[in-house]
């Protein structure tokens, strides 16, 4: 989760646009779903399979039309390992997370530790220590703090009650996330067509989440 998604990511991001790589993180539950019934033995209820549909359908609409021009290859090939170190990371996360007397802090600190010192070294060994202004430092720390100790916290708490593929899809409605935020801070575009593909997401995710429900009372 750490050092090979979260590394892959700022990587790709250097060789392709931001919409992009949400798109290609957005195939993550798929490959959760396939792996979390042998690995797991959480079999996904036939409402939770259409949710996972809708959502990709979603997607789509979202993302159209997909075009991926030849020298964002590279870009691609490191993002597509990206996408398995999530869908590994919400697998075992979730074996982990599961068993008795976990803290979710714990679980945390100790992963992130581990993780993070070796993205740290991967980074001071291919490109050095780099200057960082005041400015720079407390983006740094803002993410240190809120959008990686505080965010995987709650994240590791989900994998003790949710199963891999709903909390998956629970990550994947960033995408409703990050595009009405870039519309309400950014000034950027929002087409009829997008709010009708952020939608179809936001019902797939419900539509997981009710079959989840269902999958409980029975």
């Amino acid at each position: 989760m750490y050092t090979i998604t979260q590394g892959a990511q700022f990587l790709a991001l250097r060789h392709l646009q931001s919409a992009t790589v949400s798109l290609l993180l957005n195939f993550t539950p798929v490959i959760v779903l396939g792996a979390s019934i042998p690995v797991l033995g959480e079999r996904p209820t036939s409402r939770q399979l259409l949710g996972v549909a809708i959502l990709l359908v979603g997607v789509g609409l979202y993302f159209r039309p997909l075009q991926f021009p030849a020298s964002e290859v590279f870009g691609l090939t490191v993002m597509g390992l990206g996408v398995l170190g999530n869908a590994a990371a919400a697998i075992l996360g979730r074996r982990f997370n599961r068993g008795p007397g976990l803290s979710p802090l714990a679980v945390t600190t100790l992963t992130m530790s581990i993780g993070s010192v070796l993205l740290l070294g991967s980074g001071l060994a291919t490109q050095g220590l780099p200057a960082l202004s005041l400015e720079n430092w407390l983006v740094v720390g803002w993410l240190a703090i809120v959008n990686t100790a505080f965010a995987f916290t709650l994240w590791n708490h989900t994998l003790q009650t949710l199963s891999a593929v709903e909390s998956s899809i629970i990550n994947n409605t960033m995408l409703i996330q990050v595009a009405v935020l870039g519309w309400v801070l950014l000034d950027e575009s929002l087409t009829v067509g997008d709010g009708i593909g952020l939608l179809i997401v936001a019902v797939g995710a419900l539509v997981v989440q009710l079959g989840r429900s269902r999958s409980k009372r029975e």
